[in-house]
């Protein structure tokens, strides 16, 4: 187990390196920084001068050295557009981001798992199909045409509920969080609905081919066989079963949930990451747009190294083969 853990992190770091280096060379060709922090009067002369400043005019190997380095201490330099630590951006823009994302996965669990269940289970009838139809939605529409959906639906139509902005939030240290606040509850239900329908029904479709295959098994006929009751079977053994590749897709959809969320926060005027990144990109930005990658390439490569480390704690098989390989 330890040599196991040990092996994944050395690939998570070596991925994180490769990951950092293709960031920094992509982002280099979006544009010239200079170009958007001074104007067309500008002179030569001062525009080499800020170059220097900023560190443009050093090799490349020296400039990604020192991104590197930096980041290692959670420093990821300043922000061309707005002159201040990128650090300092992402963290006041991270508690937006998460709790989007988390409220998102949330509602992607508790609606996508239990009607996985439900149409696996009772795959013949007229709900199961309905509901299987009314999937297709997620997967089929965009995720900006969902959320000006919503919007048309919910804010300009009805008017129940605010189109754009976080709404109130309460300041808990350096944590803003809009989870304490009527408003903040408001202003988050939409983005958040959006933001997880397309995960809901990936998880559904999921659930539900799972315990389609796990139902015809060997093992579930014997449980019905020894009289043990539907909701035994079905939640005891049949279930259980289906979990090792749903916690693989559970722990990636969180990561894509940080990743994807720029469209949802761009269309909703979320004031998170993503639409920092988007800003970011418009000015070319370069600080915070490898920032923002390489956190999105550690939130992944962390989100893995866990998902691998919980199979051995769900499927028993796996801790079997490692022993088998470890006395080999």
């Amino acid at each position: 187990m330890l040599a196991y853990v040990i092996q994944r992190v050395f690939q998570s770091l070596l991925v994180m390196v490769v990951v950092a280096f293709a960031a920094f060379i992509v982002f280099n060709f979006v544009g010239d920084p200079v170009d958007n922090m001074l104007g067309q009067e500008t002179s030569a002369e001062e525009r080499e001068e800020l170059r220097k400043d900023l560190g443009l005019d050093d090799p490349f190997i020296v400039q990604f050295g020192r991104f590197v380095t930096n980041a290692v201490h959670g420093e990821f330099g300043i922000s061309y557009r707005l002159q201040r630590p990128v650090a300092d951006l992402i963290a006041e823009r991270m508690p937006a981001t998460l709790e989007l994302v988390a409220l998102s996965a949330v509602l992607a669990l508790v609606f996508g798992v239990p009607l996985g269940v439900f149409t696996g289970i009772n795959r013949s009838s007229w709900i199961s199909q309905l509901i299987l139809i009314v999937s297709l939605v997620g997967v089929s529409l965009p995720t900006f045409v969902i959320g000006i959906l919503l919007i048309y639906i919910f804010a300009v139509n009805m008017g129940v509920l605010p189109s754009f902005g976080r709404g109130g939030v309460v300041e808990i240290g350096w944590w803003s969080t809009s989870f304490l606040t009527v408003a903040g509850w408001q202003a988050i239900i939409l983005p958040a609905v959006t933001l997880s329908l397309f995960q809901m029904t990936l998880i559904l479709r999921l659930v539900r081919s799972e315990m389609l295959e796990v139902m015809r098994t060997d093992y579930i006929k014997f449980a019905r066989a020894r009289g043990l009751t539907d909701r035994a079977v079905n939640f005891g053994h049949a279930l259980r079963n289906t979990l090792v590749p749903v916690i693989t897709i559970v722990g990636l959809n969180i990561g894509s949930l940080v990743a994807f969320s720029i469209i949802t926060e761009t269309v909703f005027q979320w004031p998170g990451m993503g639409f920092l990144f988007i800003q970011a990109v418009g000015f070319a930005d370069v600080p915070v747009m490898a920032a923002y990658l390489v956190m999105i390439a550690f939130v992944f490569v962390m989100i893995n190294l866990i998902v691998d480390l919980l199979y051995f704690v769900v499927d028993p098989r796996l801790r079997a083969d490692k022993a088998v390989a470890a006395g080999n």
